[in-house]
């Protein structure tokens, strides 16, 4: 078996095509293990920049491929889950990126955000050459990503979405269709992100203020939690907030994300003449992050930059 996704909806089983996966990150892994592992009916060729990442998802059931080329050689979807434009760009454009074996037809579901002018341009390069673009981002982090519990905020014509619903229906129990055109999809993800992005900021002014009050900030989590003040990202994050020194399990998330993110919610937000003065003090708290070198620890790490000392 080697194609089970069919190129159009009134495609007859001898044109279906495989399945690609680029990008196999922090939340590209667990999506893409979804697809391998859910049915046996998905042939996934897997490509990533870190060998022992593409291993992992050999030894579920996947295919190994050399390049982004090689991965959709045969493919009638690819499913995309880079970091910022510059991966988008390299991995679709570059000199051994898909679109150097992509035959016309086919499709690129992008989960990354990358911002809604990044998705419109991509979406106008791809159409001249036959190809569609599903502007799918992805919120609910790595936990959810596992198990297949994702939000999709999608971005295409009805048809685009129809023919990749098999993908969709596998990573993720909420596929939103908000609007028609590539770009939709990464303007609701702004909106999403703009509110994680101030949620974890002040997570962190919320527990770092505990501490410095003299309050048990275990407590404070299991108090606060109960109540109006409870959030989805207080719970997340708070936890992860509490150790003094920071973090030191696995990163979930990276600090230097939310820089890239809540950089794309300021610029669309300017670009809208819309004021978002919670969201750029928010920026500027990551920025300091990353400027005190947090950036690859998990964005918890944030709260460092907030709390008392610990002799305080």
């Amino acid at each position: 078996m080697t194609n089970q996704i069919a190129l159009h909806p009134h495609d007859t089983p001898a044109q279906q095509l495989g399945l690609a996966f680029i990008g196999l990150g922090a939340m590209g892994e667990p999506m893409c293990r979804c697809l391998v592992v859910a049915s046996d009916d998905l042939e996934v060729t897997v490509y990533d920049i870190a060998a022992e990442r593409i291993a992992g998802l050999v030894e579920a059931g996947a295919r190994a491929a050399g390049s982004p080329a090689e991965a959709s050689r045969d493919a009638g979807i690819v499913v995309l889950a880079v970091r910022d434009r510059e991966q988008l760009n390299s991995s679709v454009f570059g000199e051994h990126g898909v679109m150097s074996t992509l035959r016309p037809g086919a499709t690129i579901i992008l989960t990354s955000t990358v911002g809604p002018d990044v998705v419109r341009d991509t979406a106008r390069r791809l159409a001249e050459r036959d190809i569609a673009l599903l502007d799918a981002p992805v919120s609910g982090g790595p936990g959810r990503a596992a198990t297949g519990d994702l939000l999709v905020m999608v971005g295409a014509p009805d048809d685009v979405v129809a023919r990749c619903r098999p993908v969709l229906d596998r990573i993720a129990s909420t596929v939103a269709h908000v609007g028609q055109r590539p770009g939709d999809g990464q303007a609701m993800k702004a909106v999403n992100q703009l509110l994680c992005g101030v949620h974890v900021a002040a997570a962190a002014e919320a527990v770092a203020l505990a501490r410095g009050l003299g309050l048990d900030p275990q407590v404070a989590l299991d108090v606060l939690g109960q109540g109006a003040a409870a959030s989805f990202m207080f719970a997340d994050r708070g936890p992860r907030m509490i150790p003094v020194d920071g973090w030191t399990g696995p990163v979930r998330s990276r600090l230097d994300i939310f820089v890239k993110d809540m950089g794309i919610v300021t610029q669309v937000a300017r670009g809208a003449h819309v004021p978002t003065p919670v969201a750029s003090a928010a920026e500027q708290l990551y920025l300091l992050g990353e400027r005190a070198g947090l950036g690859a620890r998990d964005d918890s790490a944030v709260v460092t930059l907030l709390s008392p000392p610990a002799s305080s």
